[in-house]
Order: structure tokens, then sequence, then C-alpha cells
């Protein structure tokens, strides 16, 4: 690992809610009100993004994705290595404790696509 991998590995992901207040709407030129009124949200709820307060849930990344146009899985991908990297911090002495079972040759593979079928299967009943 080179210098550089070890520094992002010790500095923490950017929160999502500074890209969306220190980019994205200073190039709006919106308001904190006008924009939690284009994502159809109260301005809490977006002030609790804003400040760090809150993380991007599923329909608030389909909003934002909706409003920038970039989908919602840019933001869900940024709040989930945010939180990865902070959850890293906080149990990694437990980590480090967990052994890897050795029977995991044992386990069927899990297909991605197969799980969100389930999932997509069961809500529909």
């Amino acid at each position: 690992m080179n210098d550089v991998s070890a520094r992002r590995l010790n500095r923490a992901p950017i929160h999502p809610g500074v890209i969306l207040r220190e980019s994205i709407m200073p190039s709006t030129g919106l308001s904190v009100t006008a924009t939690a009124e284009a994502l159809r949200i109260t301005r809490q709820q977006l002030h609790r993004v804003l400040s760090e307060d809150s993380g991007i849930s599923p329909e608030m990344a389909l909003r934002l994705g909706k409003f920038c146009g970039n989908g919602p899985e840019l933001w869900l991908r940024m709040q989930e290595a945010y939180d990865l990297w902070h959850a890293r911090r906080k149990i990694g002495a437990e980590l480090d404790k967990i052994e890897v079972v050795d029977a995991i040759h044992e386990l069927p593979d899990l297909d991605v696509k197969q799980a969100e079928i389930g999932a997509t299967h069961a809500h529909s009943r």
C-alpha cells in the first residue's frame, strides 16, 4: 500500500450532506427553503442532512438523484462509504477478534440479483 492509499484509509469519506451543501446548492442558487420545496421535503429534513445529523435514506437518495439528475445510487454509495468508515472506526478492535469461519466454502453463493428478485417477489404478495 502506498502513502496516498494509507492516508485515504485514515481520512473519513465526505458526508453526502456536505456535497449537497457545498457544491450542489451553491451551483443552483437555491435557498434551503427552495431546495426543500423542490425535493418535496421539509426544511427541517433538509437541514438535518446538510448539517450531517441525518444520513441519506433510500427515499432521500431517490429525491436527490432526481433533483441532481445523477440517480439515487451515487447518493447511497456515498452514504454507505461514510457509514462503513465510521463503523470500522467504532468497532475495529472487535472486528479484529472475529475469525473467518472455515465452513464458508459450503455456503451457497449469494447472487445479488436473485436476492433482489426474491425481495421484489416478497413485496408483491
